[in-house]
């Protein structure tokens, strides 16, 4: 009886043995020789061997002082040219609010001397369809307030045709000088090329 069940408990382990072999024969194959991970995959797709443990992170995970993208394209709101060029924007700026801003992609590329893993140069997705034009919201305003009567504001904001209507005016009797104020203040005047307003550092 003894004999018999130690002739089963080996014939178990050579089995299970045999088994593990055969899996991990199968499982180099499949990294090294073909299938699922060979050498020409990983080279056109660096991703598929990266370590997150490691000591570089993904180039498309840099923050952007170490990337540098493509200009923004104006398309003039003609959004079928959208879909077939990236950094392409219909529209520029927009409220307060993130979520109105639109987005779009553009091409980027790290800058030199910085290490990452993958490729250095790719796509980066939801990038705000914002541009800077030199516009300061507090300059602007103190223009409204003390000069807003002769256009200063909307000369200011490149709005010239309007601005020349309120210097003729003299701001509309008052009238249009008090309401360019009201709308400078709740976000409703804003420059003409729809660039937004810029930081003061």
């Amino acid at each position: 009886m003894n004999e018999k069940y130690s002739w089963s408990v080996l014939g178990y382990i050579l089995v299970s043995s045999l088994c593990c072999h055969a899996a991990m024969n199968a499982n180099m194959s499949r990294n090294d020789g073909g299938g699922l991970k060979n050498d020409s995959l990983l080279e056109n797709d660096p991703e598929l061997n990266y370590v997150p443990s490691g000591p570089l992170v993904m180039c498309s995970f840099l923050p952007m002082e170490f990337i540098e993208c493509e200009d923004l394209v104006d398309l003039k709101g003609n959004k079928t040219r959208d879909d077939v060029m990236t950094g392409g924007c219909s529209k520029y700026g927009g409220s307060y609010r993130y979520e109105d801003v639109e987005k779009t992609t553009v091409q980027c590329m790290v800058l030199p001397g910085i290490e990452c893993h993958g490729n250095r140069k790719f796509n980066k997705k939801g990038f705000p369809c914002v541009k800077y034009g030199g516009y300061y919201f507090l300059t602007t305003l103190l223009y409204s307030i003390l000069l807003g009567f002769l256009g200063m504001d909307r000369f200011c904001l490149g709005q010239t045709g309007t601005a020349v209507g309120k210097l003729l005016t003299l701001g509309g009797g008052g009238v249009w000088w008090i309401l360019d104020v009201i709308l400078l203040v709740t976000n409703q005047l804003l420059p003409e090329d729809g660039s937004n307003w810029n930081i003061y550092v």
